[in-house]
């Protein structure tokens, strides 16, 4: 498949300024850009979209630029908002690009033959003189074409919160960013969101008036579920790229979850598979669903992709451990994660020297009521520590019986849980 054949078959194609664009990417080697906004110092998974869409260009040889917003992420975009945000201050968002540049790195080749690039536009928009600005570049742009915008026309018809001048001047500094990677980049096109279209367009705009050159803009769809809502959302909140903030397990799991209906999608758009692969996964999703191979797969692929082979064997050894899997040499923020919403009970960590009877630490912690209910349940079989099933009555509990830092974990039967945490 060509590059714009491969995007539009796995779904990264929504719109083009240019219908010739679909074969001269083919054809020539174009300078590509995206931006990146810093309201926070991770993306979330619903933003990996455009990151994977720069990935597609620079594997087939074309150049990527990377544009971390420190400028204009201090005004905010106000596309698919409802009211102002609120301003982060200059530290705020300089910590936060600081954040994403760590980020794309794991995503995008900077050293090799065909480097991509990050750039900030602080760099040239702080120091820009106001006044030569609005001279040089508002007059070219139309409050009357501004205001006809979507995103523009929905806060204006919302009496309660309307859009500030700071927020409306948003589209004039995105579309200074286009004309300054055309001439320092020779960049010829931007890439964005669904939602990016009117500051895509004026960005071209803006260019072919003061440079008398083409340049072209493509978007891809915004990342939601099948049934219309946000993607990148779970019970707890964002499906953040930090692993201090989602673990590996916790995205692992969020894939395995996955509605059937969105698994084809999911699996053209955040994974590198190839046609054939996915196509098969697809034909298998939809004769065995109960197998939820392709919610498998996909789990897989992405926790591999963001957190590498080591985060991601971790997170499959984590989710078997529920069914009776491994527990030895998982760190606690995973066993925390595992066995979040089972019992708990915290010791102090000089139990452990004491080498006490395991039955009488179980009594003590509440895991039974009593030393006949520990021993009946130790000589039926159903007792297991770490997973491992206890047979020796006069069992104790020590530093071996841990299987983390600081945890050991209980079962009675197959699913009855409690966690042990030992602390100093």
């Amino acid at each position: 498949m060509t590059l714009f054949e491969e995007l539009t078959w796995r779904g990264f194609v929504n719109q083009i300024t240019h219908d010739e664009l679909a074969r001269l990417i083919d054809m020539e080697r174009f300078t590509v850009y995206c931006g990146f906004d810093p309201s926070a110092d991770s993306l979330h998974i619903g933003q990996i979209l455009p990151i994977l869409l720069l990935r597609h260009f620079q594997r087939h040889g074309h150049k990527v630029i990377a544009l971390v917003g420190g400028a204009t992420g201090m005004i905010g975009d106000p596309g698919g908002k409802t009211e102002e945000r609120q301003l982060l201050s200059r530290e705020q968002v300089e910590a936060n690009a600081a954040g994403l540049r760590g980020q794309l790195g794991r995503f995008l080749d900077f050293d090799g033959p065909n480097p991509a690039t990050m750039l900030n536009n602080a760099d040239w928009l702080a120091p820009l003189p106001l006044i030569d600005f609005l001279r040089d570049i508002g007059k070219h742009f139309s409050v009357n074409v501004m205001m006809a915008r979507e995103s523009v026309r929905r806060r204006l018809e919302d009496r309660e919160h309307g859009i500030s001048f700071t927020e409306f001047s948003y589209s004039l500094l995105q579309s200074y960013d286009f004309l300054h990677l055309h001439d320092t980049c020779d960049c010829r096109l931007q890439v964005g969101g669904s939602d990016q279209w009117g500051n895509i367009v004026a960005g071209m705009d803006l260019t072919r008036r003061l440079r008398g050159t083409e340049t072209f803009g493509l978007t891809f769809p915004l990342l939601t579920k099948s049934d219309g809502t946000k993607f990148g959302k779970s019970e707890a909140g964002a499906v953040w790229l930090d692993p201090a903030r989602t673990s590996p397990y916790k995205m692992f799991q969020f894939f395995i979850n996955q509605a059937d209906a969105d698994v084809p999608r999911l699996l053209r758009l955040l994974t590198n598979l190839p046609k054939d692969e996915i196509e098969a996964l697809e034909a298998r999703c939809e004769e065995a669903p109960e197998a939820r191979d392709g919610q498998r797969r996909l789990a897989e692929e992405v926790t591999g992709l963001i957190h590498g082979e080591e985060a991601l064997q971790n997170a499959i050894r984590a989710a078997k451990a529920m069914f009776g899997g491994e527990l030895r040499g998982l760190d606690d923020a995973t066993l925390e994660d595992v066995f979040s919403e089972v019992p708990s009970t915290q010791l102090p960590r000089s139990a452990l020297a004491e080498q006490r009877p395991l039955i009488d630490v179980l009594v003590d912690a509440g895991v039974f009521d009593s030393k006949g209910q520990a021993r009946r349940m130790l000589r039926s079989g159903g007792l297991y520590l770490n997973n491992e099933r206890v047979t020796a009555e006069d069992a104790v509990l020590g530093e071996a019986s841990l299987c983390s830092a600081t945890m050991a974990v209980v079962r009675k039967g197959k699913k009855d849980y409690h966690l042990l945490r030992f602390a100093e």
